[in-house]
């Protein structure tokens, strides 16, 4: 016995509140600043996405939360059948591990249980990695950032379902 607790995907705890916004806030600061939209979802994640029919999952290892991401309606575009993935984030000393995979996995078929047509998500072009990982799992991305809700946000991306 003894070792580490492979990684395992849950759906929103109310035991993990905190890390879903801790995990946010670690990499938004190290890479930009916190905004305004940002508190508003990491410190209230149930009206955020719950309350709306949205989820949260969790990579959780050992009892603690080392991923996250939120699948939300998308208010932009007021349409049911258009989902925002959104606040994903997996800790620094647990990235490799394929759990942003598992996290993109899970909001893939979050949506498609609910006949979404499309996923959309706002990012920012130095964030590497997760482009790699949105551009491998069929986000193209868009010729016009339309949606302006976070300074940082320089990329828009689709996934057509």
């Amino acid at each position: 016995m003894g070792g580490r607790d492979r990684g395992r995907l849950i759906g929103y705890d109310p035991r993990f509140r905190t890390a879903f916004a801790a995990l946010n806030y670690e990499w938004i600061e190290r890479y930009f600043a916190v905004e305004q939209e940002d508190r508003l979802a990491l410190e209230d994640p149930e009206g955020y996405a719950l309350n709306k029919g949205g989820e949260i999952f969790f990579v959780v290892e050992d009892d603690t939360a080392v991923g996250t991401v939120a699948m939300v309606p998308d208010k932009e575009s007021n349409d049911p059948g258009v989902w925002e993935l959104a606040k994903m984030a997996v800790r620094p000393d647990r990235q490799g591990y394929g759990y942003s995979r598992l996290l993109m996995d899970a909001c893939v078929d979050f949506a498609r249980a609910r006949n979404a047509k499309e996923i959309m998500l706002v990012t920012n072009d130095v964030l590497t990695p997760a482009l790699g990982l949105y551009t491998s799992s069929g986000f193209v991305a868009q010729p016009q950032m339309t949606d302006q809700r976070y300074s940082r946000g320089n990329l828009q991306m689709r996934l057509r379902l």
